[in-house]
């Protein structure tokens, strides 16, 4: 059969089991503009400006609303009173994540900041307990913190006073905080390993927050089967992952189970246990 008549005839059942999904979904779920076929109301937001036209139609549905980017409903909270009621007077019934298509073909739903249900529940706890034991420990997380801020004053004083952009420095300040904490050790400014994951994480934060990957997410197919900027996120954490996991191997070869060191050992502990 002619591959063209295959498209139209394909074509119209698409639309049609769109409209079906559509229907039986928006009748559970708060108002909002209504959506085409597939391709919901890409056309009626602003890319550029996303915040702008969710603005716009919580004046003419109110702070709560349904949209669908693409074929996916997303319930939208507008103003203080309902972020505050949705999650903190109903926090538990609002704890769990979206799921963002890009990034659970690189983390299979592991990890701290996109995991969902109990898996999210279980490392939230052991990471909370965790950093409560380490800013209490010997090196607690108030001497890393000075530590650091020691170095970052270092660090401005080699400018000798002259003009410059300080973005850079002050960004890597917490940020090795946070490296300190899960590796032991800070990395110095001008270390090649801690360059090349400021420059993925900051990249990774670009292609997250862009049009491209919105349009990927409502459309997980595009992830698979198109070229684009989120081939460059998967590839930035896939090298991410790998440099972990090199330190990992590092601390499982010399751990002490009696004097764990940072996050990693606490994290190899509780694996054994």
């Amino acid at each position: 059969m002619d591959p063209f008549v295959v498209l139209v005839l394909c074509l119209p059942c698409l639309l049609l089991l769109s409209l079906w999904r559509q229907s039986s979904v928006r009748g559970k779920l708060p108002p909002g503009p209504t959506p085409l076929p597939i391709i919901g109301n890409i056309l009626q937001i602003d890319v550029k400006d996303i915040s702008k036209s969710l603005s716009n139609f919580s004046k003419v549905y109110g702070p709560v609303f349904t949209v669908y980017f693409g074929l996916k409903p997303v319930v939208v909270l507008h103003g203080y009173e309902a972020v505050k009621e949705g999650l903190i007077d109903m926090g538990e019934e609002f704890s769990g994540r979206g799921v963002l298509p890009a990034v659970e073909r690189a983390n299979k739903g592991h990890g701290l900041v996109f995991s969902n249900g109990k898996t999210w529940k279980v490392i939230r706890r052991f990471s909370v307990m965790t950093l409560r034991i380490i800013g209490m420990g010997k090196r607690s997380i108030e001497d890393r913190v000075q530590e650091e801020a020691r170095c970052l004053v270092e660090e401005l004083r080699k400018t000798k006073s002259s003009p410059c952009d300080p973005t850079f420095i002050l960004s890597c300040a917490p940020c090795n905080v946070i490296c300190s904490i899960i590796f032991q050790n800070r990395f110095d400014y001008k270390d090649h390993n801690f360059l090349d994951l400021m420059e993925k994480l900051n990249d990774n934060v670009r292609i997250l927050s862009s049009s491209w990957m919105q349009v990927c997410n409502s459309f997980p197919p595009l992830i698979d089967y198109f070229p684009g900027t989120h081939k460059t996120l998967l590839k930035n954490i896939a090298h991410t992952k790998s440099y972990i996991l090199e330190r990992v191997k590092e601390h499982q070869e010399s751990l002490d189970i009696n004097n764990p060191r940072d996050f990693i050992d606490y994290f190899l502990i509780k694996m054994e246990q």
